[in-house]
């Protein structure tokens, strides 16, 4: 496919016009114009890079692309090699960041309440069609550390958990892979039970001991391997695409 074509595809698919981020979405650095192996990665690291050259793919798709607003806008040392190794081999990169958060089959947030078995009830931010943070509730309640048994069951990463004052069962829930923990607060005023996020402040500590609410910080890049991973799949199983999703371990 047309590398530009396949911009339009995750364009319609994902709807980045919907939502401001903190980044540009869709084709970042462009390179050769036909697009048939596709590297699939959370992160678009050196590493990632390389094992991309490796393959000799064509493109590599991620959630965590480059040109974040307030960083340097100067190509150089770390940014220079990684745009640099793209250019060489030609590969193109295509990011997609809250779009992808926010999807509701195969973003990041869906994949999350369907590994943990979260029945999704809706958006967290009131008035907000396409809120970041969602909440929901399990079938049966759960004690702490059911929850937390459950988490490093799941996502292979054993989940910071801030419990104290809160209560003994846990029937809803909200969530926000990545580092969502500020909307705890939220997740407090609606009179949810826990939050689970990927990120833990300091202040996210005391927040959830004086509102009397669970907070399972659960990995920044454990909780946002499957909307990346579930979007290549889509791709390979719809339009044939060689896809191969590389995990590049990240313990925060």
């Amino acid at each position: 496919m047309n590398n530009i074509k396949l911009e339009s595809l995750l364009n319609e698919l994902l709807s980045p016009h919907l939502i401001k981020d903190y980044c540009p979405n869709g084709l970042q650095v462009e390179g050769k114009s036909e697009v048939k192996k596709i590297i699939t990665g959370v992160t678009a690291c050196q590493a990632l890079i390389e094992r991309a050259i490796e393959e000799q793919a064509d493109a590599i798709l991620v959630h965590h692309g480059f040109f974040w607003k307030g960083e340097p806008a100067e190509i150089r040392g770390m940014k220079y090699r990684r745009i640099k190794a793209l250019i060489e081999n030609g590969i193109n990169l295509y990011a997609y960041h809250l779009p992808l958060d926010i999807h509701p089959t195969l973003g990041n947030n869906a994949k999350l309440a369907e590994l943990l078995d979260i029945e999704v009830l809706g958006g967290l931010e009131a008035g907000n069609p396409h809120s970041v943070a969602i909440y929901g509730q399990f079938a049966e309640p759960l004690s702490g550390e059911e929850l937390a048994a459950r988490i490093s069951m799941t996502l292979q990463r054993e989940p910071l958990h801030i419990g104290d004052n809160a209560p003994a069962e846990i029937k809803t829930v909200g969530w926000c892979t990545g580092g969502g923990q500020d909307f705890i607060e939220l997740a407090a005023q609606k009179g949810l039970d826990a939050f689970i996020s990927g990120e833990i402040s300091e202040r996210t500590v005391h927040i959830s001991r004086e509102l009397g609410i669970h907070y399972y910080s659960a990995g920044h890049h454990a909780t946002e391997r499957y909307g990346i991973k579930s979007l290549g799949q889509y791709l390979a199983e719809k339009y044939q695409f060689d896809i191969t999703y590389i995990d590049i371990d990240n313990p925060v």
